[in-house]
């Protein structure tokens, strides 16, 4: 019997971070592992997506120390910030896993930008195989990275099987689930919320405050002085509690100014959720028109007056609410995502 495919899946930091990009890594290493390789995470220390010089030489000896023949699958928040020369010199398949290009965060200062779209662009031209997780991110890098499409392979993010929520309840309660960060555009929720002061609702926003306190403590902030008591911050949850929020909520609010594909969005209508969200990056593409109202990113009062529709509106919840949930059930399962990088990993490795 021939030996199972070898597969290091690299990553930079605690692969249990609370991020979705860090889920989908989760749950890949998960199903390619029921699927028969032989795959294992390996760690990348270091302050990425802008490591040290020793850091970045520490990870290319970690990634030169893995077995011959072992197929390096990579996450672009690690890969991205390797120099091209480094990783062609390490001698094993290599595959880049791109879930949002490194130089479209939100917030960063222009010549970090450009230093990380040349470290990026080097790097993805030394790869074997490139998956991009949504539409918006391969075209993002073919457009500004140059990517040929035929080194790109797509491997959208599953769902789980979820039954679906009631959404009726008045008045509405709303849900926003997403990290504390600067992109997640939940100043711009609270400015457009500032403006339904006559209305009825609540508010629960999910989210880590780890991955970026001085965003997290404005927030917190600006929550202490509401001047009602509608809105609560819950912080990180657990899978089961995620899923009691999702149970008690009527409509999905996510304000994100970019998304690479927006897994919240895709879970949300699998549960058929109603859906206020921007068309930032690709989150306009994973809401689908009937199952959601969607808005410019950054637009506050936009924002406000979709979610003022849907707030008095009953009627079109229920239509959006028909239309997500029909929507969700199209949505492809992890083992189908799965599926899609096993045979990328083999091809690379033959």
């Amino acid at each position: 019997m021939s030996r199972p495919l070898r597969v290091a899946f690299v990553h930079p930091g605690d692969i249990g971070t609370p991020s979705g990009g860090y889920a989908y890594d989760r749950r890949m290493i998960a199903e390619l592992s029921a699927a028969g390789l032989e795959i294992a995470a390996l760690r990348l220390d270091g302050g990425f997506p802008v490591p040290t010089p020793a850091q970045v030489a520490a990870a290319l000896e970690t990634l030169a120390a893995t077995a011959p023949g072992t197929v390096l699958l990579a996450d672009g928040l690690a890969l991205g910030a390797l120099p091209a020369a480094g990783l062609a010199g390490i001698g094993r398949p290599l595959v880049a896993l791109c879930h949002h290009p490194l130089a479209l965060e939100t917030g960063l200062d222009p010549q970090l930008a450009q230093q990380l779209w040349e470290s990026e662009r080097a790097a993805l031209s030394v790869c074997d195989a490139i998956i991009a997780i949504s539409p918006e991110t391969w075209r993002m890098l073919r457009e500004r990275y140059d990517v040929p499409a035929h080194r790109m392979t797509l491997a959208v993010p599953g769902t789980e099987p979820a039954a679906r929520v009631p959404a009726d309840a008045e008045p509405p309660r709303l849900v926003a689930v997403g990290s504390l960060t600067p992109r997640k555009g939940y100043d711009v929720l609270l400015d457009a919320l500032a403006l339904l002061d006559d209305l009825a609702f609540s508010l629960a926003i999910v989210g880590t405050p780890d991955l970026d306190p001085a965003t997290a403590a404005r927030i917190a902030r600006r929550v202490a002085a509401w001047p009602r008591d509608n809105i609560r911050l819950l912080g990180r949850l657990d899978a089961a509690a995620l899923e009691r929020a999702y149970a008690q909520a009527d409509i999905m609010v996510h304000p994100a100014l970019y998304e690479g594909y927006g897994m919240v969005l895709a879970e949300a209508i699998r549960r058929g959720l109603p859906v206020v969200c921007t068309t930032g990056g690709a989150a306009g593409e994973t809401v689908p028109d009937g199952a959601g109202l969607k808005v410019p990113p950054g637009d506050a009062p936009a924002l406000a007056a979709a979610l003022r529709r849907l707030i008095t509106d009953r009627e079109l919840r229920r239509s959006l609410a028909d239309g997500a949930f029909a929507a969700g059930q199209a949505l492809p399962s992890w083992a189908d995502t799965a599926a899609t990088i096993r045979r990328v990993l083999e091809r690379v490795a033959a």
